[in-house]
């Protein structure tokens, strides 16, 4: 039988289907422009947003930090640029394999692997971390052409600090150092810390760290153009940075060079400070360090070295050693008794080589009792005795509250971070202290300066400049100003005096007669013998361990570090009203007699500072190679001059002194005169 197909059923199956897929046809298009809308329009800017940051990338821009000059304009810390290898732990699959194929490229010491390990330690998940730095450009060019081999390792060029002078003035002028996951920490609570992206270092110590804000400048940004490998191929926008201000150091680099030197490998410190303006002229920590060791991350065996040198070369003996001063601390007494009435100028007691305190005998350094004894002679040949009996009468609350204003045992303030506080001791002091109450006879020590007492030497300086300035005390510091990168100007750190303490004139002037006559017939004659120019000084022996009291001191049979330390203090010029342009306090270490160590250290400062002088044999300073702003010769004659003197200094009797030329300052033309000219301009700096 013969089935008959049904052609209207099949047409109408076709159309049937037709529709469902051109139906289905249709609805995958509205998807897709559905989709379409939805990508094109609906989420155009996120999407673009993401395909841009696909493409280009923000990178920071480190500023130039700031440069730091002294006070004539020599330039003691600079920044160059230089290419450094760097390796990226997380892109490299071995490590060590890697750093020994490129030392077949470049040359990696020891010391750079040292370092790397070091850092890789330290720096964890750091995205690059150098294995060289400071490549030559024959370097460059051979890793450049090499490249292909070494993924996960850049040349990158970088910004490094450079210390010109090393050494000289390190402890005050510090370093900079890698940011270590403490420094991060410390950042991150800063309010500036977006500032800090893409920073690698930061101030560690001295004036770089405190004032590291002023120097690290404003980061800027650029838009690169980046291949699917993360490689910029080229900038698209940028917002440069803007460098760090300039700092104008108070300090006298070639002062200080002078004094580094003439403590010929002794252990000790010294500072000198203008009075009238607090601008600290020298801040000296001897031994040193090289700064530049710690720019590209120091070397852990150097470290070893430095922290293990018996000499603590990394300890800043002027900011945080503290120190019993000895009898440097007699004519603060002096002055005390004269202000709070216990003693007149001519009233003598008799010097009879010791003191007797509740059956305990307080000996005298002098070998020979000095007999009868006033104020004045007092300082001038350093009677222990005097001031034995004078710190009974006075006691010890009485003495803590006359020094306090000078500053001893207080934070000076200074523009250096860790800053000791040191210890004026009082009957509060110690019971606060041991829980214990103060006996009458550990008074009589503090008179010498011994017993509790014990200062920083920045303190006594501080105290010095303050009594050289009639008692006027001017904050401390080492930054002079601060001088802004883009428009030039100028910011005066400490513009005006902190306070003053009244004193009366003719007990100041008492005072400073009897120290001046210290280094005329007094303890300090032989240091300033022919001085051309008047010095107030004052010598200092301080004890480092106790004497049996029949027993006698003899250095010879005393290991060095168990010596007494050598101290000396000075102003000058300090005749009648001249205003003393400097003041100077200075200790070395297990020197012993201040005269013998620390005083002639202290004359060759004021020979240099004053009259532009070296002692023979220094030879040339190193920072007179650097260009300063003026450069002409000092004329010796010219101090007789400003002096008013009736013959010129070569014809005084100061032999052995070879005259040098350096650079002019504010002292030149006619050192004193034009010294008192710049400190009448600061005095109206101070008034306006």
């Amino acid at each position: 039988m013969t089935a008959f197909r049904d052609s209207q059923q099949e047409i109408d199956l076709f159309r049937s289907r037709a529709v469902v897929a051109a139906l289905a046809v249709l609805a995958a298009f509205a998807l897709l422009a559905v989709r379409l809308v939805w990508l094109q329009v609906v989420k155009h800017d996120e999407l673009h947003g993401k395909a841009e940051a696909q493409r280009t990338a923000l990178v920071p821009v480190t500023a130039n930090r700031g440069i730091i000059r002294d006070r004539n304009g020599i330039v003691i810390a600079e920044n160059f640029s230089a290419y450094t290898l760097e390796i990226n732990p997380r892109r490299v699959e071995d490590v060590a394999a890697t750093i020994e194929a490129l030392a077949e490229v470049v040359d990696i010491q020891p010391r750079d692997r040292r370092r790397f390990k070091k850092l890789q330690d330290e720096l964890k998940g750091a995205e690059s971390i150098p294995i060289r730095t400071r490549l030559s450009d024959e370097e460059v060019a051979r890793f450049t052409a090499q490249r292909y081999r070494f993924p996960g390792v850049e040349l990158k060029a970088r910004l490094f600090r450079h210390y010109p002078l090393g050494e000289i003035g390190s402890h005050m002028i510090g370093h900079i150092g890698r940011i270590s996951a403490a420094d991060k920490e410390r950042i991150d609570s800063w309010p500036d810390a977006a500032n800090y992206a893409g920073a690698d270092y930061i101030g560690k110590t001295g004036i770089e760290a405190s004032y590291q804000r002023e120097l690290h400048g404003t980061t800027g940004m650029q838009e690169v153009e980046i291949t699917a490998g993360g490689r910029a191929v080229r900038t698209l926008t940028l917002r440069p940075p803007v460098a760090g201000n300039t700092l104008n150091l108070s300090i006298d680099i070639r002062l200080q060079e002078v004094i580094e030197r003439a403590f010929e490998g002794r252990r000790g410190a010294l500072i000198a400070i203008e009075p009238a303006t607090g601008d600290v002229l020298a801040f000296v920590s001897v031994p040193t360090v090289d700064p530049n060791l710690f720019v590209d991350g120091i070397d852990p065996k150097v470290w070893e070295e430095l922290s293990s040198d018996p000499d603590k070369p990394l300890l800043n003996r002027a900011l945080r050693g503290t120190y019993p001063i000895g009898s440097t601390y007699k004519p603060f007494l002096a002055l005390a008794a004269l202000e709070l009435g216990k003693r007149r100028p001519e009233q003598v007691i008799n010097d009879q080589g010791f003191f007797m305190y509740g059956g305990r005998r307080f000996r005298d350094s002098n070998t020979v009792p000095l007999g009868p004894v006033d104020l004045h002679r007092s300082i001038v040949k350093s009677s222990d005795v005097y001031y034995y009996q004078l710190a009974d009468d006075l006691g010890v609350d009485a003495i803590h509250d006359f020094m306090k204003p000078f500053g001893f045992g207080q934070i000076t303030g200074i523009d250096v971070d860790g800053e000791m506080t040191g210890i004026l001791p009082s009957t509060e002091w110690k019971m606060r202290r041991f829980k214990q109450k103060w006996y009458g006879g550990e008074t009589i020590s503090i008179g010498i300066g011994q017993g509790y007492n014990s200062f920083t030497l920045l303190q006594l300086a501080h105290a010095t400049a303050t009594l050289a300035n009639d008692g006027v005390v001017m904050k401390p510091h080492i930054v002079k100003s601060v001088e802004n990168a883009v428009t030039g100007e100028r910011r005066l750190t400490v513009p005006k005096e902190s306070y003053r303490i009244p004193l009366t004139p003719e007990h100041l002037r008492i005072v400073r007669e009897a120290m001046v006559d210290v280094n005329i017939s007094g303890t300090g004659r032989g240091a300033f013998a022919g001085v051309p120019y008047k010095v107030a000084g004052k010598t200092g022996t301080a004890q480092v361990i106790g004497i049996k009291a029949n027993e006698k001191y003899d250095a010879s049979r005393i290991d060095e570090r168990h010596r007494d330390h050598s101290l000396y203090i000075a102003f000058a010029p300090a005749g009648p009203g001249e205003k003393p342009v400097i003041a100077i306090a200075a200790l070395v270490e297990n020197g012993g007699f201040g005269a013998r160590a620390a005083a002639p250290i202290v004359r060759t400062a004021l020979d240099y500072y004053l009259l532009g002088k070296l002692p023979p044999g220094m030879g040339p300073l190193k920072s007179d190679r650097l260009p300063a702003e003026v450069a002409r010769q000092r004329d010796p004659t010219q101090l007789a001059a400003a002096q008013g003197a009736s013959e010129a200094p070569g014809n005084s009797g100061l032999r052995g002194i070879a005259t040098v030329p350096r650079p002019a300052t504010t002292r030149d033309a006619a050192p004193l005169a034009a010294a008192r000219a710049a400190l009448a301009e600061a005095e109206q700096v101070l008034r306006d």
